[in-house]
């Protein structure tokens, strides 16, 4: 008798795209409901064989409205929105949670509201490290233009790159037209390096080109660190993008609309919404969401 056949594991994924644009594109994540018997081992072995840019597991929390782990194909993140995150809204229908509610996750609750049909998740305020601060680490501004493929003069020189943490940690490098994100040739061994070296997501690379958007900005965003080449769209790093735009940009707008995907092969135009909280000129925190569609499941063996 094989007993282990017997006892094998199968466990159903929804696949959600999360931040569609006008109900098409998005980013596909993977969304796995009642993950309480599921083992920490197990859920990246699923993720894994999902092997999209992340999956989600929902369970039972003790203190919040439920629980979310989230898993790359070859790692745990602490928070996905692009997970980086699964539609919220969709999940929580999914799990028969309430509307507005708030999620556990292995760095703290974050709260969850329903505005328009769309999702918004907390971020917390901004904390920014400048291109000095990371020689310190080994780290030069010029590693992290030549791991892009681009140089200083591609730069858009409102705004110098930066790593900001909302939560995650992201190098934000904006580029002054559209020519200069679309020949962006990734170096991604490169790009994991200085991930390591600075404890990065990835990067997030924009432009407000506006010959190419209407949005605030139109963005690529890179994280071989997480098994992630490029991805249609990362709400971790949309925040940190608001927060850039609104610190460092010259406007006092709260709410901004962040455009990714449109550059991938094939493109997969993303839209994320972004809400600051602003308390005495000073950004205490943002919700950050969009619009998600349920498409279609699969079934993983473990």
């Amino acid at each position: 008798m094989n007993t282990q056949a017997n006892t094998a594991k199968e466990v159903t994924v929804e696949i959600v795209h999360g931040f569609v644009g006008g109900g098409t594109g998005g980013n596909p994540a993977g969304v796995v409901l009642d993950a309480d018997d599921l083992s920490a081992q197990d859920m990246q072995t699923v993720a894994a064989r999902v092997g999209l840019s992340e999956t989600a597991f929902v369970s039972r929390s003790e203190t919040e409205g439920f629980k979310l782990d989230f898993f790359t194909p070859n790692r745990r993140i602490a928070r996905c929105g692009h997970a980086q995150s699964p539609p919220s809204l969709t999940l929580m229908r999914l799990a028969g949670s309430p509307a507005d509610t708030s999620k556990e996750t292995i760095d703290g609750p974050r709260c969850i509201l329903t505005k328009d049909g769309a999702a918004y998740m907390e971020q917390l305020a901004p904390r920014y490290s400048g291109a000095q601060e990371w020689i310190e680490k080994g780290v030069k501004l010029d590693d992290v233009l030549s791991s892009l493929g681009v140089d200083k003069t591609d730069l858009d020189q409102r705004f110098a790159p930066v790593l900001v943490n909302t939560g995650n940690s992201f190098i934000l490098v904006g580029l002054s037209d559209a020519a200069s994100l679309a020949k962006i040739r990734p170096d991604l061994a490169k790009i994991k390096q200085i991930s390591e070296q600075l404890d990065l997501i990835g990067y997030y690379v924009l432009t407000k080109d506006p010959s190419i958007t209407s949005r605030n900005a139109t963005t690529r965003m890179f994280a071989p660190r997480y098994a992630i080449d490029e991805e249609a769209a990362t709400w971790m790093a949309a925040g940190p993008l608001a927060c850039v735009l609104h610190d460092f940009g010259g406007t006092s707008q709260r709410s901004f609309e962040i455009e990714q995907g449109v550059f991938m092969n094939p493109a997969s135009p993303s839209l994320i919404k972004v809400e600051l909280d602003i308390e005495n000129g000073a950004i205490t925190g943002l919700m950050a969401g969009g619009y998600g569609k349920a498409m279609t499941s699969a079934r993983i063996a473990l």
